[in-house]
């Protein structure tokens, strides 16, 4: 049997140049793995999960890191690590929102080296896929974690379609509440996405958690200057404080007239393989007053839909609760 100690073998490119990079990824294509900070990649690796004949490390290319204003918003290099994000005074004087965010992934250790890009393009989590089962994400015919027995308490509420993972990520729910774009560049030029419209579920794609393909590099995150100094509001609940998934988080944005909402954007993340967005909630405080009775009146409708799962119940009241807190 081959050891899990060690890394298989695998062709290593490290560009230091944006350019070289995508030449690479063109021409090696779906043989081609591509790394930033490896928190997420180098388990799957290891644990022989997931293989690849090449991995193109981009850590080296300075070009992609850094926090600059742009169009009156600010430009993340996906390659920035979640403490720079967290640690940024602009980031934190007008979108603390994702201060937020970032400063509750994981440890301070996995902050100091994990990526903003890598955390929003991280894989979804699942015991049975992680552990190489053949599932349906897999190339399988089977869903280990949707039955009576599977070990579902960390799954989606929504928008199961034969794989019923969750997203892990943190900062995916306050990009989305942010109005984020992704900037996505490969070997024909630049493209923008929509941080929304970024995710992908498993009823469109089966095999990809995000619109990126084979010679694809996100290259940046935008924020624009829309919900600059809004009224925000971030909270993760996870079964440790640190270094762990979320059971449920929230990322709230209102833009506040007095005391009505004016306008807001919510957004959950972990009941569903993308963040999700809670319009009908955000139709319904839109011109009522932010506080606990427009709260109460509307929890509910933040679970319009939900199906719980054998062991995952208990998040259906913890959404709804997160959105009364957000809210009030």
């Amino acid at each position: 049997m081959p050891s899990h100690d060690v890394m298989p073998n695998m062709e290593l490119y490290q560009p230091v140049q944006v350019e070289d990079a995508l030449a690479i990824a063109d021409r090696l294509a779906e043989r081609a793995w591509l790394v930033g900070g490896g928190q997420d990649t180098y388990g799957w690796l290891k644990d022989r999960a997931k293989s690849t004949d090449a991995m193109i490390d981009l850590s080296g290319i300075e070009s992609l890191r850094g926090i600059r204003e742009s169009g009156g918003g600010i430009e993340i290099g996906a390659l920035t690590t979640l403490t720079e994000v967290a640690s940024n005074a602009t980031i934190q004087q007008r979108f603390s929102l994702l201060v937020d965010a970032a400063a509750t992934v994981a440890s301070p250790q996995i902050r100091n080296i994990g990526t903003l890009g890598g955390n929003i393009s991280q894989d979804v989590r699942c015991w049975y896929y992680r552990r190489g089962l053949s599932c349906y994400r897999a190339g399988g015919n089977l869903c280990y974690a949707d039955t009576p027995q599977g070990m579902n308490r960390d799954h989606s509420l929504f928008e199961a379609s034969r794989c019923v993972a969750a997203s892990p990520s943190d900062t995916a729910p306050a990009l989305v509440a942010l109005d984020a774009t992704m900037v996505i560049r490969n070997s024909s030029g630049e493209r923008e996405v929509s941080a929304e419209d970024y995710f992908v579920g498993p009823a469109n794609d089966i095999e990809n958690t995000t619109v990126l393909r084979p010679g694809d590099i996100l290259t940046a995150v935008r924020i624009p200057a829309t919900w600059a100094n809004a009224t925000f509001y971030f909270e993760k609940v996870a079964d440790r404080n640190v270094w762990d998934f979320a059971l449920v988080n929230i990322a709230a944005a209102f833009k506040l007239s007095g005391s009505n909402i004016e306008d807001a954007r919510i957004v959950a993340g972990a009941v569903q393989a993308t963040p999700r967005r809670l319009t009908a909630v955000e139709n319904a405080i839109r011109g009522q007053a932010k506080g606990s009775g427009t709260a109460e009146s509307v929890m509910e409708l933040a679970t319009d839909g939900a199906r719980a799962l054998a062991h995952n119940g208990f998040k259906i009241p913890l959404l709804q609760n997160l959105v009364k807190r957000a809210i009030a």
